[in-house]
């Protein structure tokens, strides 16, 4: 298991590039499956959780190219149904969750595909019932097996229909949608997320001839068709890594240009941040976070405390809400973060209070986060990094404390954040992985 042993306190300063859109990736990557001709998507990060889900492709038989850095073509002419069999399939499907995207496309273009229950971050209960009561509607048969946690569905042919989804589930909304491209007959799909990366996922399944409309609605209309082709497809860059970055600056001091940003496609992550009292300029579709020794914590009109929570798109993702959390520690006033969503992805603030943080976890889903105005700063501990963006928000918290932090588990950074040791480093952080 690698750490990092961070030497905080170091101003950053310079450009940085964020990494391809790894929740896009994992559903862009799944959609190949839905035709045998070539699809090239380039700006694929290099993260362990799209590598993963890249190896289960090709022991699935679609033939995979690297063109460059980012940039591979696939071809799935010719899949192997077989390989749904293997243990080797079972152990490379429960590694991540994205995994579970496989199925939409099989079902639909193969008639059938099983999936065992995925692994992914220990954040809560995170259920697929979106999923499979999507697939029924559409015509399949559902079966669960509790003995082993397998998934299986089957269908001899679509069958579109209108849907009101349970909730705006991202994977959900990209798994039907998937299934439903090549189902006879039009599919509705009301209450769908709406993000940007399922957008995305949109306009690439249409240029590879499917018919869907209502793209960036919450009310997709799917014409089926009959066959898919292929195409080239670009991933927008992760606005995960690009609001870890506008928090690192601030929790840092430091002056930071994030590059060509998409700054249209980042929805309130933008406002949310400088609620929190961080500035920022747009130049183009830069980010330009200026050197700041402090940042004060908006209130609402009448004076209450600000309420910072995850909400559907173009909400602020839940994704971001850990990093708003450190972000708070060390601003100037109060702040509520709610977690509405994930009842175990709060967890983490007991090592943020060990660094000197004051943090009241009021239950699993609410902290009250009282800032310090940098007036005493963080400490630096030994910590473990529990999921993905608990851990980066602890490498921004260590980054900015007195003394020297030990991370344990950063594979679980890794799943999430392309080579973060190496580009912070060379913007002035000192990282050193052990």
């Amino acid at each position: 298991m690698a750490s990092f042993e961070v030497i905080g306190g170091n101003k950053l300063k310079g450009d940085i590039y964020p990494q391809g859109a790894k929740n896009e990736a994992l559903q862009v990557l799944c959609a190949v499956l839905l035709t045998a001709e070539p699809v090239t998507i380039s700006n694929i990060p290099d993260i362990r959780d799209v590598n993963k889900l890249i190896e289960l492709l090709i022991d699935l038989g679609v033939a995979v190219e690297k063109e460059s850095e980012g940039t591979y073509t696939f071809r799935a002419e010719n899949v192997n149904l077989d390989y749904l069999e293997t243990e080797s399939f079972v152990a490379q499907g429960r590694a991540i969750r994205g995994s579970v995207m496989i199925v939409g496309p099989m079902l639909a273009r193969f008639g059938a595909s099983k999936m065992p229950k995925p692994g992914g971050d220990k954040i809560g209960r995170r259920r697929l019932d979106t999923h499979f009561i999507g697939f029924e509607k559409l015509g399949a048969t559902f079966s669960y097996d509790a003995q082993d946690s397998f998934y299986s569905v089957s269908a001899e042919r679509l069958q579109g229909t209108h849907m009101l989804l349970d909730e705006a589930s991202v994977t959900g909304t990209a798994n039907i949608l998937m299934a439903a491209v090549l189902a006879q007959g039009t599919t509705t799909i009301y209450n769908a997320a709406c993000e940007p990366y399922v957008q995305q996922l949109c306009r690439m399944l249409n240029r590879m001839g499917a018919k869907i409309s209502g793209i960036g609605s919450n009310l997709l209309t799917i014409e089926g068709v009959e066959k898919l082709g292929g195409t080239e497809h670009r991933l927008l860059p992760d606005m995960i890594e690009i609001g870890s970055f506008i928090g690192l600056a601030a929790m840092t001091g430091s002056e930071l240009t994030i590059k060509n940003c998409q700054i249209a496609e980042l929805g309130l992550i933008p406002d949310t941040f400088q609620r929190l009292g961080i500035k920022m300029e747009f130049r183009g579709d830069d980010i330009f976070i200026p050197e700041q020794e402090h940042y004060e914590i908006d209130t609402y009109i009448d004076g209450s405390i600000l309420n910072v929570s995850d909400h559907t798109w173009p909400g602020f993702t839940p994704d971001l809400l850990s990093v708003a959390l450190v972000v708070a520690t060390q601003a100037k006033g109060t702040v509520l973060i709610h977690q509405k969503m994930f009842e175990s992805r709060l967890f983490f603030v007991d090592k943020l209070i060990d660094m000197g943080a004051q943090i009241i976890l009021c239950d699993p889903h609410r902290a009250t986060v009282i800032g310090q105005n940098k007036q005493i700063p963080l400490r630096g501990i030994r910590m473990t990094s529990p999921d993905i963006r608990a851990g980066v928000a602890l490498l921004i918290a260590a980054l900015s404390a007195e003394g020297t932090s030990i991370i344990d588990n950063v594979e679980q950074i890794d799943r999430g954040y392309q080579n973060i040791d190496g580009r912070l480093n060379a913007l002035g952080a000192q990282i050193r992985r052990i």
